[in-house]
């Protein structure tokens, strides 16, 4: 692999582009090796040596031996670096001792038996479980998946057989809990649950999931067990905190990293402004998908084994047939060494690109995040990161893609147009020395404890004194749904007596509103569902909708039917919605003073209508058209946090009051595009609204709200972390070469109001001010 001192024309821009901003070294790492624990049993460890692994590494065995010792453990360390040896090695120990014991005594009843259950966010990574733990050749273990494909007939032997369950949240909520009188003797015997990819549960979805878990431990609780919860998660803020949050329970952390890794070279990579221009005459930059599919031929025709990373199946697509265009100028033979790879393919698909991408046939992949979930793959020279990827914790996934085989890696984040990859490309810093970014989640959250209470209830009666398994609000969500007739209060506790099924009025992975199918117009055929609140946004007409990597126009949104009627389309242009909010405060829950500022943080009700969208091309990002939409205005209950700063103050400032609306706007689109910086969730997980004088609030206001019912953690996270927030916000804007604002700074997507006014000046004065008196704000 070339060093460093060549890393810059391997891009094949020169020896000094203007699009790289800044070079980070990730040092090489030495393993640091420890003995296996006395307790494990010696043929596990053969089973191990049999694969070529003959000394674990120490925080493998920190953490196992945190587990067997009976503590809820996190392992929170990089890619590669072995976390399943750390949870496999008391689950398996446990599980074959106990067998063992069974086949020394046959005949006899062993209620003291031990089973294991894994849980995955996706069935995929489920799969790649199964063969690792396969591989060991333990013929005491019976390892079985548990999910929606699982056959009927296999079913009730993997209740009554299995010891290890490799099922996914929403089989354990739907399949196990509902029926766990089936599941009694497995849940008499459950000695250990594997959390997998722990920091992937976040927002609505982790919510939901944090009261599962509470459901689980309950009904475990019923039959006499308590398992010891491990969970396996990418380096992140805090994870014995996040963890021990979504379990309700203390949990220990291991963090320190001790597997080799090669070191890799990251450039921090911001494509330049073109002469395109978008709205209001903002220039345009060259698209990440354009410039990474650029950057990936040139290091494939280098013979540098490289992976493209992308958030969307379209744009893995995208890159892989340009960088084939553009290869085969250089050689005909190179464009066949380039694939895509992303879910939704077939199985024999998946495995044939992996193994394409091992052996070296294939030099050069864009893939999804599909690859940078557990699949083990080393030998890659280089991994493309085009656009912040959601999380640090996914970008360290998967720049740790490369150099796993012990050798030097290069890597690069190409910047797309919006504010927080403009502030990262700029400050690596907020990456590499400071941790701030968290899974955020709220358990507590009414729309989503509410039905989870009514599921709990209906599996066992919920006795009195069980509320605070559920937290500090389930005393009242209990009353509120006893008057609504979901439950009746006895004297022992809670009840359902409601005729639906209680686990049917939860959705894990939904916010709110009810499925809306996605029809297929020519065939009939059933694509899919969407959360209801989407539809106006990704399911109106004209909108492109893509499924399984193949785009649809959507002809019909039926809401009285709930369905979305769409035909097959091949457009060049991606379709994005406008809207225009007004909100309101209900409660203020709590407050700091930042001198003449306030900072609040409650509950409001957001007023929102869709009222039109745009085409953009996919290559360029350029406008194409816009068309109004009459759709009906949606009324959302959840929460926020707003900052409220007098006009005077503003003057004061040097500000006139004609700047106050485009300041305080610019301001707003800048805040929410930073805010995952802090909080892991995505622009479009939350919503703006800023005024020169708001009702309820009598002076200049901005709001930033969750985009979800009741509320998802974002909002709370922003107000904790506010001052370290709003300063990367103004340090992003500041930083943008653009002269009055652009996408890379203020001007946001969604703006019902055409990113009119804007002014990017204003904003970074008003965002002084609001930051002259500020203090580092607390944690709840």
């Amino acid at each position: 692999m070339p060093a460093h001192d060549s890393l810059i024309p391997l891009f094949g821009r020169g020896d000094a582009p203007e699009q790289l901003q800044s070079v980070r070294v990730i040092p090489a790492r030495e393993a640091i090796y420890a003995a296996w624990p006395q307790w494990v049993h010696p043929e596990l460890v053969s089973a191990y040596g049999n694969l070529g692994i003959h000394e674990p590494y120490r925080h493998q065995i920190e953490a196992a031996d945190l587990a067997h010792g009976g503590q809820h453990v996190v392992i929170a360390t990089g890619t590669a670096s072995g976390k399943s040896l750390a949870y496999q090695l008391p689950m398996l120990d446990a599980v074959h001792r106990s067998e063992l014991k069974v086949l020394a005594e046959p005949g006899k009843i062993h209620d003291d038996g031990a089973v294991a259950l894994y849980l995955s966010p996706t069935k995929a990574l489920a799969a790649d479980q199964l063969t690792a733990l396969r591989s060991l050749g333990l013929g005491t273990l019976r390892a079985a998946t548990y999910d929606g494909d699982t056959e009927q007939s296999e079913r009730r032997w993997i209740r009554e057989h299995a010891n290890v369950i490799l099922a996914n949240p929403d089989m354990l909520h739907f399949g196990i809990l509902p029926n766990h009188a089936w599941w009694a003797r497995f849940f008499r015997r459950l000695r250990y649950v594997i959390v997998d990819e722990a920091h992937s549960y976040r927002g609505v979805f982790g919510s939901h999931v944090a009261n599962l878990m509470r459901r689980l431990r309950r009904i475990c609780e019923h039959y006499g067990a308590s398992p010891v919860f491990i969970a396996a998660s990418a380096t992140a803020s805090e994870p014995a905190e996040s963890f021990g949050r979504l379990i309700g329970a203390p949990v220990k952390a291991v963090s320190e990293d001790c597997s080799p890794h090669g070191s890799t070279t990251v450039a921090f990579w911001e494509p330049a402004l073109t002469e395109l221009k978008g709205e209001n005459g903002a220039p345009e930059r060259r698209t990440a998908v354009a410039e990474t599919a650029d950057l990936l031929a040139n290091l494939v025709s280098a013979q540098i084994r490289t992976i493209a990373f992308i958030k969307s199946r379209r744009g893995a697509e995208t890159i892989s047939s340009i960088a084939k265009r553009l290869l085969h100028e250089v050689h005909p033979s190179l464009p066949q060494r380039v694939a895509a790879y992303r879910s939704g393919y077939l199985p024999e698909e998946r495995r044939a690109l992996e193994q394409a991408l091992r052996s070296g046939a294939l030099l050069g992949v864009s893939s999804t995040s599909a690859l940078e979930l557990g699949i083990d793959i080393s030998g890659l020279d280089a991994v493309l990161v085009a656009g912040w990827p959601g999380t640090r914790a996914s970008l360290f996934q998967q720049i740790g893609r490369a150099g796993r085989a012990g050798q030097d890696a290069i890597a690069a984040f190409v910047a797309s147009d919006d504010p927080l990859d403009t502030y990262l490309v700029h400050h690596p810093e907020a990456i590499f020395d400071v941790a701030v970014e968290a899974t955020v989640f709220d358990p507590s959250n009414p729309y989503v404890l509410g039905p989870h209470l009514c599921a709990a209830a209906a599996e066992l009666p919920l006795r009195n004194g069980e509320e605070p398994l559920f937290g500090p609000t389930a005393v009242t969500l209990l009353a509120q749904l006893v008057e609504q007739g979901y439950l009746r209060r006895r004297p022992a506790g809670w009840f359902w007596t409601h005729a639906q099924s209680a686990a049917g009025m939860v959705n894990l992975r939904a916010d709110g509103g009810g499925p809306v199918s996605i029809v297929d117009a020519e065939t009939g055929s059933l694509l899919g569902t969407m959360d209801s609140p989407q539809t106006h946004y990704q399911a109106h007409r004209g909108a492109i909708y893509v499924h399984q990597g193949e785009s649809y126009l959507v002809e019909e949104l039926d809401e009285e039917q709930h369905c979305v009627v769409v035909k097959r389309a091949n457009p060049d242009y991606y379709t994005t919605a406008r809207d225009v909010t007004q909100i309101e405060v209900l409660e203020v829950s709590r407050t700091m003073e930042w001198g003449p500022v306030t900072v609040h943080f409650g509950e409001v009700k957001v007023t929102t209508q869709v009222v039109s969208f745009q085409r953009k091309a996919l290559i360029s990002n350029e406008i194409l058209g816009e068309e109004p939409l009459e759709l009906g205005a949606r009324d959302l209950f959840t929460k926020a946090v707003w900052f409220v700063v007098g006009g005077k103050t503003l003057t004061a400032a040097n500000l006139i009051e004609a700047q106050f609306p485009g300041a305080l706007h610019a301001a707003e689109h800048g805040a929410i595009g930073l805010l995952p910086l802090v909080a892991s969730s995505d622009r479009w997980d939350v919503g703006g609204v800023s005024t020169a004088l708001h009702a309820d609030t009598e002076n200049p206001t901005i709001f930033v709200y969750d985009g979800h019912p009741g509320g998802a953690g974002f909002a709370e996270r922003g107000f904790n972390k506010a001052q370290l927030w709003l300063t990367a916000t103004r340090d992003a804007i500041r930083a943008c070469e653009c002269e009055s604002g652009c996408p890379s700074c203020v001007q946001s997507p969604k703006c019902g109001n055409k990113n009119n006014p804007l002014d990017k000046a204003a904003a970074i004065s008003l965002l002084d001010v609001l930051l002259k008196h500020s203090t580092q704000t607390p944690e709840k």
